[in-house]
């Protein structure tokens, strides 16, 4: 989605590695934070009449495709722009397709063919790829897997069985992670594109709210699940540009567990303000943090042979 300019606040940002304790109050706690606590869970939410109560919609007027979704959160106002354009599967397509193929996707979008190696390079990450990195790979959706299990006992107590459910907080983290950590290392421009191709592939009519019943019915696989991923990785691309600018991340970056297991925990300490819901912390020796620090760098290294 394209992003209309917006002002980002920093509310407070403190350096530090741990995150949420179990047993620990939040606000005693150092914590990463955008000045907007906007992330959603589609799970909250019963019906589009309600979803458009948090998130203004407006869709074009002016002979071109496109919906403008606005949130206004904590004094930070957001806003997604997302066009008609090609998707998730027509890369797909060419990518194992002819070279005739490769062409017209071209012409459609120049952008694709300037970023086409990046772009592989996010979809491996999003991925499990045994074939290339071995048995037990893993991708984006096990790291935010991994967050649910992380929430303490005391608090997961608490939660809805729904909350818990893998349109609730699973769905949240999965966007919002991936789309910080790709922020970081690529750029919010390309993190955007990928998630702009994705949504079109998911319900292209989310451009046009030209929906049907059953569509405007579901609210787990729906316009309102759809439409809250939106507004999540835009949330995310901003918490990005945050952890690339603490952890000076670019694409010549070494993840080494360490930085990784800082970027985690900084994410769930968010998480944390936003849901008041405690976290144990990622730690460097995590079986999950060595894996997927060596699969950024092998990926980063390298894109031959990766499909």
């Amino acid at each position: 989605m394209r992003r209309l300019p917006f002002f980002t606040i920093i509310f407070m940002i403190v350096f530090f590695t741990g995150c949420q304790q179990s047993g620990k109050k939040i606000d005693e706690l150092q914590e990463f934070r955008l000045q907007g606590k906007g992330i959603l869970l589609t799970t909250r939410f019963t019906s589009f009449k309600e979803f458009k109560q948090e998130v203004q919609i407006e869709y074009s007027e002016d002979g071109k495709s496109w919906v403008r979704l606005t949130q206004v959160s904590n004094g930070q106002t957001l806003s997604s722009v997302l066009n008609s354009g090609i998707k998730e599967s027509d890369i797909l397509k060419v990518r194992d397709g002819g070279f005739l193929g490769k062409v017209k996707l071209g012409l459609r979008s120049p952008f694709f063919v300037m970023n086409r190696k990046d772009i592989l390079r996010f979809f491996v990450l999003t991925r499990r790829r045994h074939g290339i990195f071995g048995g037990g790979d893993i991708a984006f959706y096990d790291i935010a897997e991994t967050m649910v299990e992380n929430i303490n006992a005391t608090d997961l107590g608490k939660i809805p069985e729904k909350d818990l459910s893998e349109k609730g907080y699973l769905n949240t983290f999965n966007h919002a992670n991936s789309q910080a950590l790709m922020t970081a290392v690529f750029s919010e421009d390309l993190a955007d594109f990928i998630a702009d191709t994705h949504e079109r592939s998911n319900m292209p009519e989310l451009v046009t709210g030209k929906f049907t019943t059953e569509q405007l019915a579901d609210i787990k696989n729906g316009v309102v699940d759809n439409y809250v991923d939106i507004i999540n990785n835009e949330w995310g691309q901003e918490l990005g540009k945050l952890l690339g600018e603490k952890y000076q991340i670019n694409r010549e970056t070494v993840w080494t567990p360490e930085l990784l297991t800082n970027c985690l925990n900084d994410l769930q300490s968010y998480y944390s303000w936003v849901f008041q819901i405690g976290f144990e912390p990622f730690k460097p020796s995590d079986d999950l943090i060595i894996k997927f620090s060596k699969k950024m760098n092998k990926v980063m290294e390298s894109i031959a042979g990766m499909r």
